[in-house]
């Protein structure tokens, strides 16, 4: 971890995770288990290692994303795009984990360890969208809750039910659909909870770099970048507005890739793009993702994991 460009170990960020191990230790003693043997692998840290994984998203993180969800007749949605910086893109994992006593998954992320978007063995999806830090407090970090839920959960119900008795340490966006078609956009942070779930009006939900709910907006910091958050949420909001009696798997696809208004073209020379994406079909149980920015790159359906 010293010798690596991209997190730098701070007084403060140490004291942090300092704060965050015993409730890792009370709610999640295994997901240490496995750092401390990553750690023991690298011939590094476990201190490091957990500083840099349990502070992620809790200071400042340069990762931004785009997730929605719906359902029509025939699929159960949840699709996200993964913006990222382009000189790290080569860093991004797909993972299958099956491990004992918890459920398998396919996920996607940026790091390590922890996720940001990934589909369980019973359906479950998730997604994470990123808030910029404006308050946080010890508990669990974005890709740490993803993790811990798609191990954990079966269903919608079932993750909001963990979700309100985990302490949450960062500022982000839950988009969560399972196989029975119930969806949910969880926006939280370590002082409230916000769930919002499709309406006669808007039969969807949608999230970027921000909150949106008028319970929520309060803890919006407006004085950063945020890789044009709210013109990919207007782009989304109404392709899928406009289309509400046409949604289907194309219409995810056309949205990620931009067919819609910006989405994903970012000028690579500035160091952004979208570096993954993906879509989950909860009800049919199936993986489409395209590696790289899904205006050059065709999605393919993964295969590879057994529900």
């Amino acid at each position: 971890m010293a010798n690596q460009p991209t997190f730098s170990i701070t007084k403060e960020r140490s004291e942090f995770s300092k704060a965050c191990l015993p409730i890792y230790q009370k709610c999640y003693p295994e997901i240490l288990e496995e750092i401390r043997g990553i750690a023991n692998g690298q011939r590094n840290s476990f201190e490091d290692l957990f500083t840099f994984l349990s502070s992620m998203y809790c200071f400042e993180f340069t990762n931004h994303c785009t997730c929605f969800a719906f359902k029509d007749r025939n699929n159960i949605i949840l699709a996200r795009n993964s913006d990222f910086l382009v000189s790290l893109e080569k860093l991004y994992m797909n993972c299958i984990y099956k491990l004992n006593e918890v459920y398998s998954f396919n996920g996607n992320t940026t790091a390590f360890v922890q996720m940001e978007d990934g589909i369980n063995e019973h359906g479950l999806a998730i997604g994470l969208t990123f808030v910029y830090p404006k308050i946080c407090g010890a508990g669990f970090n974005a890709g740490m809750l993803v993790r811990y839920l798609l191990e954990k959960c079966k269903s919608t119900k079932e993750a909001i039910k963990h979700l309100k008795m985990l302490p949450i340490a960062s500022q982000q966006v839950l988009i969560i659909a399972d196989s029975y078609g119930d969806i949910a956009n969880v926006e939280c942070n370590n002082e409230k909870i916000h769930i919002i779930h499709p309406s006669k009006e808007n039969d969807f939900v949608l999230a970027t770099n921000n909150f949106y709910s008028d319970e929520m907006k309060q803890y919006n910091n407006l004085s950063i970048d945020d890789w044009k958050s709210n013109e990919r949420y207007q782009v989304a909001y109404s392709a899928l507005q406009q289309n509400k009696n046409r949604l289907s798997l194309n219409l995810a696809k056309n949205i990620l890739s931009g067919k819609y208004g910006f989405m994903c073209q970012y000028d690579r020379k500035k160091d952004a793009d979208t570096v993954w994406s993906v879509i989950y079909d909860t009800r049919n149980k199936k993986i489409y993702r395209a590696e790289g920015n899904p205006s050059r790159r065709a999605f393919k359906e993964d295969c590879r994991f057994k529900f």
